[in-house]
């Protein structure tokens, strides 16, 4: 399978950088266009019709976001490009997007081709990419979607429905509203800094915590919450306070 690709980025020296790595390193990839902006990078998107876009996050005149936004019809998946590595990180990450950091590491590229490659095999879906637009699109974060990597693929739910995340070596117990607990290839770590913004709160080493699922506080050194599922969570003495202070 060759995939088609398209290249937007501001800078020429980007541009000319990334293609020469793709058509190095990435034999199964065919350039077939580039654009410079977001209105360009529209009219080449709807020309070519690619099977991924490379996109740079920051240019003049509208963001990579702009651009996805005025797109009619998703037929591609997005590897974001940026030298920004906090810039957007967050967005991208809930949706699973594929992103690379300028200066471009070739085994990132390399990973990020070989990934969507094997997406195209096994759907015609483009879920990150339109995951990511209906995120920017929806303000109240509980509503908004995220994609979990799990051992046989990934799933995607909404933040509203997760009750709780509990550490499980370097892997993270998912706990949702419905009674369903997933296993999910991620540390604990990584969904305290993606969900910190979405009314989670790490309230002990083990386990993070949607706030709007909390039924009660039983006082203690450090006390316990209780959540709407039954489920008695330990506080730690150190979180005590800065819980206490999210109910004023």
């Amino acid at each position: 399978m060759v995939l088609k690709a398209v290249i937007v980025d501001d800078e020429v020296s980007g541009r000319e950088t990334l293609s020469h790595y793709i058509q190095k390193y990435c034999q199964d990839v065919e350039i077939v266009g580039f654009a410079d902006s977001v209105k360009s990078g529209l009219e080449v998107i709807e020309k070519c019709r690619p099977d991924i876009l490379f996109l740079d996050v920051e240019m003049p005149y509208g963001n990579a976001f702009d651009l996805l936004e005025q797109v009619n019809e998703i037929t591609f998946e997005t590897v974001f490009v940026t030298a920004f590595s906090n810039y957007a990180m967050k967005a991208l990450n809930c949706s699973a997007a594929y992103y690379i950091l300028k200066p471009i590491d070739i085994d990132e590229l390399v990973s990020a081709v070989n990934k969507i490659k094997a997406q195209r095999e096994k759907s015609k879906e483009f879920i990150h990419t339109k995951i990511l637009i209906e995120n920017i699109n929806i303000a109240n974060k509980q509503l908004q979607k995220i994609v979990l990597p799990t051992m046989e693929g990934f799933e995607v739910v909404q933040v509203k429905d997760i009750i709780r995340c509990q550490a499980n070596d370097n892997f993270t117990d998912i706990i949702l509203a419905e009674g369903k607990k997933m296993l999910i290839c991620r540390t604990l770590k990584h969904f305290e800094g993606l969900l910190e913004d979405y009314d989670f709160m790490r309230v002990h080493k083990s386990h993070l915590i949607n706030i709007q699922f909390i039924k009660r506080y039983r006082k203690g050194k450090g006390g316990q919450v209780i959540m709407s599922d039954g489920s008695e969570i330990d506080v730690s003495p150190a979180k005590k306070q800065d819980l206490l202070d999210r109910f004023g």
